[in-house]
């Protein structure tokens, strides 16, 4: 996935995916596929109830001018692929980081460990920040792709493993991690655990062989995935926001008629005010469901917290540096979330 943008456009005009004629036909589109990761359950996969929200209210404001189709279960292909479609035609998708990181490694930005001290706090980052308009416009101008929301997944990222319980970052040493991406990879190495980049899609399998002894996710991906039958151990760290991002043609979208391009917005508002709702609604039956099925939940404490946020982020930083990401990024997102800016 460390693939750049030069070289996903390139991979594609080789497909034959980008072209004016392929735009074309963009325009004269009424049913927009929507793609995204996880089962279509109600109650294991808060993606999916924002993508049903979105259809229903999509086909509803605009008098069935717009129809979606969904296609959850990553039925059109793995994050890169789905991405490269969306930027070759009139297509919708919900990207997580390993989607969107490789065009714009500027969002690993928004993912600084402990940012965030609730979910309103995030929300006001996204809907608000100036950190947020700035990266969806650079977005769209590098990839011709529009970012139209940010949908929650489920909660903020706890820890899971087979191995111990997790109460502080030396109780990772030796352990091994799946990573969604390399992000993640620098987080557990700081913590003194290794981590290994494995697609969503193979990491149950990855826990169960022991390819990796433990993974990130908010609770509701861990009962998504069923990542309990082979995880005993969930350690509350609530160390960053879980999100994945709507993501649609942008030419296709600006072909729409002014009325159903405002129906559309509308729509994807309305959507994402419902699942949120949801989700955070959720958040604690689904830790209590996680214990019922027999998982050990460690409750840290603000002391044990502070010990996770004074390792992780001065090696998240790092990493950023590492990456090039330029430090406006960084402080303009930290002047956003109201922390303190960097100093040289």
């Amino acid at each position: 996935m460390d693939m750049n943008v030069t070289a996903i456009i390139k991979k594609m005009c080789a497909a034959g995916l980008v072209g004016i004629a392929g735009l074309g036909v963009a325009a004269a589109a009424t049913t927009v596929n929507l793609s995204y990761n996880g089962a279509p359950d109600p109650e294991k996969n808060a993606v999916h109830v924002f993508a049903t929200n979105l259809k229903e209210l999509v086909e509803e404001k605009t008098g069935g001018e717009l129809k979606i189709a969904l296609y959850p279960n990553s039925m059109l292909g793995e994050e890169e692929a789905r991405m490269e479609q969306t930027m070759g035609g009139p297509n919708l998708n919900i990207a997580s980081f390993s989607g969107v990181s490789p065009l714009a490694p500027e969002i690993f930005v928004s993912a600084i460990p402990f940012m965030f001290g609730d979910f309103q706090a995030a929300r006001d980052f996204f809907d608000q920040g100036e950190y947020w308009k700035t990266l969806t416009q650079e977005f769209r101008e590098r990839t011709g792709v529009e970012i139209l929301a940010v949908v929650e997944e489920g909660g903020f990222l706890a820890f899971t493993n087979s191995k111990k319980a997790i109460s502080s970052p030396d109780d990772f040493k030796g352990l091994r991690f799946r990573a969604m991406d390399p992000s993640q990879v620098a987080l557990y190495e700081a913590f003194g655990a290794s981590g290994t980049p494995i697609p969503w899609t193979e990491v149950y399998m990855a826990l169960r062989t022991g390819v990796a002894d433990g993974q990130m996710n908010p609770p509701m991906y861990i009962i998504l995935g069923s990542l309990y039958e082979v995880q005993k151990y969930l350690t509350l760290a609530n160390i960053q926001y879980s999100d994945q991002f709507l993501v649609g043609n942008a030419a296709f979208l600006d072909s729409l008629p002014e009325n159903v391009r405002k129906a559309f917005d509308e729509a994807v508002q309305e959507a994402n005010d419902r699942a949120r709702i949801e989700n955070e609604n959720q958040v604690q039956a689904r830790i209590q469901y996680l214990a019922d099925k027999g998982m050990e939940v460690i409750h840290l404490t603000d002391e044990q917290r502070a010990a996770f946020r004074e390792r992780a982020q001065p090696s998240y930083m790092k990493w950023l540096d590492q990456q090039g990401i330029d430090r406006k990024w960084i402080d303009m997102a930290l002047k956003d979330a109201k922390l303190e800016p960097l100093k040289d």
